[in-house]
């Protein structure tokens, strides 16, 4: 899987903390498994995940690297994300089973009997023009 300076503070990390924003301005941080592809990380969530509806709401995310309960590791990046349809889904579901192996498949299982998921791509957010 090709990867780029973008994110590099995510290299050999497992989780990383997504943070989202309600549309009061309230940060949420969330804990969650990635994979990296060139400039763009995908996430895996459930469909009815809260997550899922403030990127809807708004694109602005914030990430850096945690360990499985959500403790920083590292820095972090502004960034955008986006909920995924199709083909992009398809190979953000395709990355993530090929590095989380036998997790992700129970993972996929448990997704199953509550109602399938949502995937989203992370990308670096654009330049604040001033």
């Amino acid at each position: 899987m090709p990867t780029s300076t973008s994110f590099a503070a995510l290299s050999g990390h497992e989780f990383m903390n997504l943070t989202t924003y309600r549309k009061s301005g309230e940060a949420m941080v969330t804990p969650v498994w990635f994979a990296q592809d060139g400039d763009t990380l995908y996430v895996m969530t459930s469909k009815d995940a809260g997550k899922v509806k403030r990127i809807r709401n708004t694109a602005r995310v914030q990430i850096g690297p945690s360990d499985r309960s959500g403790k920083p590791l590292g820095p972090v990046e502004l960034a955008q994300g986006r909920v995924l349809a199709g083909q992009e889904a398809k190979k953000a579901d395709e990355l993530l089973s090929k590095k989380y192996g036998l997790m992700k498949k129970m993972f996929d299982l448990a997704g199953s009997l509550r109602g399938g998921r949502d995937f989203l791509a992370i990308t670096q957010a654009p330049e604040v023009q001033e």
